[in-house]
């Protein structure tokens, strides 16, 4: 009678280390083609911050963006089979932010508040 109790256990131990092992190489797989890539931008202030790090967060394949404000330079994770460094910074062009040596686009930067303009006195 123990026996048909222990069964089931067994069993299930049995199962365990082959769940563990078939789960090892799809999470490299799924890994392994993650870029970073940074780019120089206009951004000046915490709510350029906000703004860039939403707004990078909707673009496809994107797993990551950080602004460092002090610096400018916009660090972003990417699934390279996704997308491209030339469509996050037409992205963050997109944003009203210029990107590298390309400037921004004119409509988006006219909407931006006037704190995160690249013109402000205060900055």
């Amino acid at each position: 009678m123990k026996f048909l109790l222990v069964l089931p256990l067994l069993a299930l131990l049995s199962f365990s280390p082959t769940a563990q092992a078939q789960t090892g190489p799809v999470a490299s797989a799924k890994t392994a083609n993650v870029v970073t890539t940074q780019f120089k931008t206009s951004a000046v202030c915490d709510m350029c911050k906000a703004r860039l790090e939403k707004s990078l967060a909707y673009e496809k394949g994107v797993q990551s963006a950080v602004l460092d404000v002090p610096s400018k330079v916009l660090t972003v994770t990417y699934k390279a089979d996704k997308t491209t460094p030339a469509a996050l910074r037409t992205a963050v062009q997109k944003t009203g932010y210029d990107a590298d040596d390309q400037t921004a686009d004119a409509r988006a930067y006219n909407r931006l508040p006037d704190c995160c303009k690249k013109t402000n006195a205060v900055h």
